[in-house]
């Protein structure tokens, strides 16, 4: 038995206390509707992950028609949504567990097929990814079209369209929201010089590019609390069209600082180390940690035993897990009995339907 770990034991911060260490990643499923409205399905789903992870993040979910990419992501911009959305979160907390949603603006990383009518495909600067194609449902495999460069009205738009879908999450039962500002969506896209080239005070230095993201935060704390405000960040990654750059380490440096000033209740940080990808240097994480006095969530290729010698370490509060909870929804129980895990299916992982998504066996 492995019951003891560390890992497994509460975890209780001035703004958040949850029943272990566990986390379940965000990761996108594709179970929503053609309309992006969740479906009864991501309830079970969710529902069943409580039993293991003190604190689930959902997938991405758009805040706004523009912030749609791929198909069938759900969205939390309009009634029907929110009202569908409502028995996530209740069959979350009904197995003790606290759940956020990922507010997930793919900019960039989009196609008009898969997005609501009348939507743009919006990023800082008017650069398409240089070798991402976009799956679209009947279609196959799309080249992404050049997006539009953001006017400073779409962008203050864009931070009002986060700040209510923040408050229609908030009125479905959630208990925060996640700004996803990693893997080459809009906000790393601001962060990153590789994707934004603007002259304005959006672009250029650090500061400014972190300026998007900074103004993003601060409004939705000042809509909901800091304890219900969390990001997600992934510096050194390689995923969309962006990567490491010169400067990195300032540019993070910045933004944590930043970040802690307005308090939001975690960073959650990503090591895409295990997708192939450079590893995230220790450097950039040491740096975080010593300027951001709130939770620190780890992400990357985690097992139970490295997650509990990076928590043993002082590396970080919380680890995040992902692909061992898409195919155990029991996975705390089987780590502390030692038992064998269910392989993912990974031809399932997009896919519509309970297949690859409700159907795996609990070991209980």
């Amino acid at each position: 038995m492995s019951a003891n770990k560390t890992l497994f034991q509460p975890f209780s911060s001035t703004n958040l206390e949850l029943k272990n260490k566990v986390v379940m990643a965000p990761m996108t499923r594709c179970r929503a509707t053609p309309d992006h409205i969740p479906t009864e399905i991501m309830a079970t789903y969710y529902g069943e992950r409580a039993e293991s992870a003190g604190l689930i993040i959902t997938e991405g979910t758009a805040p706004s028609p523009n912030g749609v990419g791929y198909a069938r992501i759900p969205g939390i911009y309009n009634a029907a949504q929110t009202e569908a959305w409502k028995g996530v979160p209740k069959a979350v907390h009904e197995q003790g567990g606290k759940i956020f949603m990922q507010l997930m603006h793919t900019g960039r990383i989009s196609h008009p097929a898969n997005m609501p009518e009348s939507s743009l495909v919006l990023a800082p600067s008017a650069i398409p990814p240089a070798t991402t194609k976009m799956y679209v449902d009947g279609e196959g495999e799309l080249e992404i079209p050049a997006p539009k460069q953001m006017t400073l009205e779409d962008i203050q738009n864009t931070i009002a369209d986060f700040v209510q879908s923040t408050k229609n999450a908030i009125e479905a039962g959630f208990d925060g929201v996640e700004i996803h500002g990693a893997n080459g969506y809009l906000v790393e896209q601001f962060i990153n010089p590789q994707a934004n080239q603007r002259s304005d005070e959006y672009g250029g230095s650090a500061e400014n590019r972190c300026r998007f993201v900074l103004e993003l935060a601060a409004a939705l704390v000042a809509a909901v609390g800091a304890e219900k405000v969390g990001i997600r960040l992934s510096p050194n990654g390689a995923f969309n069209d962006v990567g490491p750059f010169d400067g990195q380490e300032e540019t993070y440096s910045y933004l944590s600082k930043k970040l802690n000033e307005i308090g939001v209740v975690y960073i959650h940080l990503v090591n895409h180390e295990a997708l192939g990808a450079l590893p995230l240097p220790d450097g950039i994480r040491k740096d975080i940690q010593g300027h951001f006095n709130g939770v620190l969530i780890l992400s990357g290729g985690y097992d139970d035993a490295s997650a509990e010698k990076d928590l043993q370490d002082g590396k970080g509060d919380l680890v995040a897990f992902g692909r061992p909870l898409i195919s155990n929804p029991d996975l705390v129980y089987r780590w502390k009995n030692n038992l064998e895990m269910n392989d993912p299916q990974m031809d399932k992982f997009y896919t519509p339907g309970p297949e690859g998504y409700i159907d795996y066996p609990k070991a209980t």
